[in-house]
């Protein structure tokens, strides 16, 4: 996702990129088009991607130090704060993520009520591989902590996920086409702890993906 796409409070200016008229932001490469720069991240997540197929253990239990080591693995070469939470806050939309002084305890206990519960993903029918999907997913879009990501991380994580519980990799490309509209109301139905939305969308990519 484009910095442009979020809204954010109290970000310096030269966080962006000089001459990318506030559309990039600061990196480690210089790159000031927006398009340019979707192509590098995408590249880089595709080996990130690779790597973690087949590093990942199917008994595994993911950690929050995990979640931020991926994050680094993926973007240390294009930011210098990849792998460390937000210190900016930040909305979408109208639809504010958790405050930036909040993230620490929130992931930690990300960490005891989601990926200690769900990971491995051990579940055997797709309803219940769907369902664990959707609440580790939301709770980490509902925090979103790191400055850019944080979505794509997400699905990495879902897909790292399934392939524990036996399933092929997924394909998003109903979320992020038709249903993204669906997708976003899905994660901000997590405010009430209602997963039931996002755990259809996850049936539904399941099944696309078999």
């Amino acid at each position: 996702m484009s910095a442009s796409r979020y809204d954010t409070s109290g970000l310096p200016e030269d966080q962006f990129e000089p001459g990318s008229d506030g559309k990039v932001l600061r990196n480690l490469r210089g790159i000031i088009s927006p398009e340019e720069m979707a192509t590098v991240e995408t590249d880089e997540l595709l080996r990130v991607s690779e790597h973690l197929l087949g590093e990942v253990g199917q008994e595994q239990t993911f950690t929050v130090q995990d979640i931020y080591g991926m994050h680094r693995q993926w973007l240390e070469s294009i930011y210098s704060w990849a792998g460390k939470e937000r210190q900016v806050n930040i909305s979408k939309d109208g639809f504010s993520f958790a405050m930036a002084r909040t993230i620490p305890n929130l992931m930690s206990e990300f960490e005891r009520k989601q990926l200690a519960c769900y990971t491995p993903c051990r579940f055997t029918d797709s309803n219940g591989i769907a369902g664990a999907l959707a609440e580790v997913h939301v709770e980490l879009m509902l925090i979103h902590p790191f400055r850019e990501g944080n979505g794509r991380l997400g699905r990495l994580v879902a897909t790292l996920m399934a392939l524990q519980a036996g399933l092929p990799p997924l394909d998003y490309r109903e979320l992020a086409g038709e249903r993204k509209e669906e997708y976003f109301a899905a994660v901000r139905m997590g405010m009430v702890r209602d997963y039931a939305p996002m755990t259809q969308l996850f049936v539904d990519v399941i099944e696309t993906s078999s």
